[in-house]
């Protein structure tokens, strides 16, 4: 029997500083001698964050732009000088992909902020799997270094890209199955793609899980792994709650609503390609990679703890039409497909006779965008710096302490799962006589 394709995904807090790239590097080899790894890193660290204040920097002309990133450039060189001998080839690599960068800030910002955004920041991927895959290579592991663009191919829409599947898995087919082999590891990035045209894109933020999902489906992976910094997936985000427990088991089905409704141990997209070939999906710790961890799949019964998602930056708008007619199909249409074409993530709705109520995660200017494009037929009112919160197989003591000290201003229940738009209630405090 030949051995099996296992796609392992190491996010940036896994690669966080020279030790955490040995401990990747420890877990990776202890799986090499009886499967076929590819392994999808994202950039290191706060890289991503980082590029993002280069971007604002060159957009804005401040003229910082070149001074932040090579902050960025001595970080990752500075990692490289830990876990490198000198004069490693690796080091003239890591520069040329940085001067590539500095080409893009010798010219003047280009007018289309999404697209210049893209090229600069997925520069931290590109650097952090070259220095990755230099580190396997000195341990002993055979390491192919990807470039995730050559492969993952998707339409022009910059900052989140939609794959093309069938161009994808034709290139998955012709270049990447071929360089798979026992005993190696393939190591590519994730997040990163590029258009027809080989313009790069990027697929969202946290895109890195959906790559390595991408990636299974097209090689008909035998499982797939997430590394992370916590246990597995846990009823709720342990930074936000107390007695938080962890869950062995997790049907697909229940996967994609919770990371749809903001839980964040899995990007939102990654589960469905999943799904489709039934590849299960396993979250581990890269703390602990000895333990079991959550395996996601169709071989799960439905029966649930409450588990809640708490997703913030959402804005909560009031739509009507100007002329005070009722908000019948033809409007919602329309507006549907101005959020399509925004790639608004739309989170919640509600419509009634004269108005059409809709909650949508407020990213990037989106919103304002999306509201100056309706402005000539419909008013709008923009409620921001709200909460969604969802709680699936809720019960009443679970929702009772959710409410306290919170204005609802939207909520909807179905059989499993409710939802509710929340903002802070004023403590009111009664004056001293």
């Amino acid at each position: 029997m030949s051995p099996q394709v296992k796609v392992f995904k190491f996010g940036g807090a896994s690669l966080k500083d020279a030790e955490g790239i040995r401990n990747v590097g420890r877990i990776i080899s202890s799986y090499t001698n009886d499967n076929q790894l590819v392994v999808v890193v994202s950039a290191i660290g706060k890289t991503t964050n980082a590029l993002e204040d280069v971007v604002d920097a060159h957009a804005s002309g401040s003229g910082e732009a070149m001074e932040r990133l090579n902050t960025v450039r001595d970080a990752h060189l500075s990692l490289a000088s830990d876990l490198l001998p000198d004069h490693h080839p690796a080091f003239p690599a890591l520069n040329d992909a940085f001067v590539e960068i500095e080409w893009v800030l010798e010219e003047s910002p280009y007018d289309n902020y999404d697209y210049m955004y893209d090229q600069i920041v997925s520069i931290g991927e590109v650097v952090s799997s070259l220095l990755v895959a230099a580190y396997l290579e000195t341990i002993g592991i055979p390491a192919k270094w990807l470039d995730a663009r050559d492969v993952i191919i998707t339409d022009n829409h910059f900052r989140e890209g939609w794959v093309l599947w069938p161009q994808t898995r034709d290139r998955m087919e012709r270049t990447v199955r071929p360089l798979i082999q026992p005993g190696g590891v393939l190591l590519t990035q994730g997040f990163i793609g590029s258009t027809t045209e080989n313009f790069t894109t990027t697929l969202g933020r946290e895109g890195s899980d959906y790559t390595a999902a991408i990636f299974s489906f097209c090689l008909d992976a035998e499982d797939m792994t997430i590394w992370k910094d916590v246990p597995g997936v846990l009823t709720a985000d342990p930074r936000l709650f107390e007695n938080v427990s962890k869950l062995d088991k997790l049907s697909y089905r229940e996967a994609i609503e919770m990371t749809y409704y903001g839980a964040k141990v899995i990007h939102p997209k990654t589960i469905k390609p999943l799904q489709n070939k039934s590849i299960p999906l396993h979250v581990k710790s890269f703390l602990h990679p000895s333990e079991p961890g959550t395996i996601i799949s169709s071989d799960v019964e439905d029966h649930y703890p409450p588990m809640v998602a708490i997703e913030s930056s959402q804005a909560l708008l009031h739509i009507a039409t100007r002329d005070f007619s009722f908000v019948a199909e033809h409007h919602l249409s329309q507006l549907f497909q101005k959020m399509a074409d925004l790639r608004l993530q739309v989170n919640m709705m509600q419509n009634n006779a004269i108005s059409f109520a809709v909650v949508v995660t407020d990213f990037a200017g989106r919103v304002d965008e999306f509201v100056q494009s309706i402005d000539h037929d419909f008013k709008v009112l923009i409620d921001r710096d709200l909460e969604l919160i969802t709680i699936r197989h809720a019960l009443d003591s679970v929702l009772d302490e959710l409410k306290k000290g919170r204005i609802i201003l939207l909520e909807e229940r179905s059989r499993n799962t409710i939802q509710m738009v929340v903002k802070e209630a004023p403590v009111i405090t009664r004056k001293p006589r």
